[in-house]
């Protein structure tokens, strides 16, 4: 393939998000995998305080930080302009324009995983890889999630939802809505954050008390579910209008639960591939997660978790990740990678799918 028959491929990372650092880390596993026989790459970044740049410096610069301050950046953006169909980089002899045939944000979180980059590609007319506007931002936010998938009648565990400024108003009623419906312990969440920021398991009504407080430092919105004890699994989902499901993996966390530190961070944590799950059991795990994939409105990917629960052996959806992780330990490329589709074909797919669909609108 020559060098004019290939594609153009913006990757994103980085974004004004709380999970900033793993992007930087995800992307780094996507740009070292990705086929550059048939896509040319732009590399743009964006700082903490989001500002956008095109990167043309080594890879390996992009996991510390460094890259920011490595001379090899360039002010890049893009652009909403559908006649554009691209990017603009602000060169020092003048702005150049390059037509895009797809983004791949791999961003986790606010500001990239909720609809908004993905909202700014749909008025330019790019095809993005993931889910689109609406389903991004259904599944980032943890409220309208456990809402629709209540409605679709899937298993999950039982929750409420609230705003912080009420639960400050009105917390007496509030501790006994949580006590009355939920009980302890149970855990608060920020309703839009991702990846187990700001979560906290609450033991009783002081904890729940700090653990909303904590919560709406990342959102207004807050949500509280019931305790689930479980085996915790994860599968990875492939394709727009069939998807296709990976193996079922399981998560032996080295903390009390799967929390950030747990996640990134700790060494101890395990990863089992396939899970210790019966195949009756993986099938309904596989089965539930293509239904919940296609009532929240997803396409390209997804990763969805449940908790085995212990008590009767139902699996009972706890959330979907419409970004997930691409870190070399990350679960979503190893599920595939475990079910035949290594890392370079799986990239490839995702790119496919996103022009498949742009093209079915």
């Amino acid at each position: 393939m020559s060098n004019t028959e290939k594609m153009n491929v913006a990757v994103i990372f980085g974004g004004q998000s709380s999970e900033h650092e793993v992007s930087r880390v995800s992307v780094t596993m996507v740009l070292n995998n990705i086929d550059r026989e048939k896509y040319n790459v732009y590399m743009t970044g964006i700082t903490k305080d989001g500002r956008w740049y095109l990167y043309e410096g080594a890879i390996d610069q992009i996991a510390s930080g460094a890259w920011e301050t490595s001379g090899k950046t360039t002010q890049a953006f893009l652009s909403p302009d559908a006649a554009l169909h691209g990017m603009v980089i602000m060169r020092e002899g003048g702005a150049e324009t390059v037509r895009l045939d797809a983004v791949f944000p791999v961003m986790h979180g606010k500001n990239g995983e909720d609809g908004t980059v993905q909202g700014l590609c749909e008025l330019a007319h790019i095809p993005c890889v993931g889910c689109d506007l609406t389903s991004s931002a259904v599944c980032l936010d943890k409220a309208l999630t456990n809402t629709v998938l209540e409605y679709a009648g899937i298993l999950q565990a039982k929750f409420i939802w609230f705003y912080a400024t009420d639960f400050e108003n009105r917390t007496d009623e509030m501790l006994e809505q949580i006590e009355n419906g939920l009980g302890y312990p149970c855990f608060v969440k920020p309703a839009n954050a991702g990846s187990s920021v700001g979560i906290s398991k609450c033991a009783d009504r002081g904890e729940v008390i700090d653990a909303v407080r904590k919560a709406a430092l990342h959102d207004r919105k807050i949500v509280v579910e019931e305790n689930i004890t479980g085996q915790e699994v994860e599968v990875a989902v492939l394709g727009n209008d069939d998807p296709i499901t990976s193996v079922v993996g399981e998560i032996i966390p080295a903390a009390d639960w799967y929390d950030y530190d747990a996640k990134y961070n700790d060494e101890q944590s395990r990863l089992l591939i396939p899970a210790n799950l019966s195949e009756e059991t993986s099938e309904l795990i596989r089965s539930r997660a293509v239904q919940a994939y296609k009532a929240l409105g997803c396409s390209g990917m997804a990763r969805v978790d449940f908790l085995v629960r212990k008590s009767d052996g139902q699996p009972m959806l706890n959330e979907p990740n419409t970004l997930p992780g691409f870190t070399e330990i990350s679960m979503y490329p190893k599920l595939f990678e475990a079910s035949g589709i290594g890392k370079k074909e799986l990239i490839d797919r995702l790119i496919s799918l996103a022009i498949e669909r742009a093209g079915s609108r």
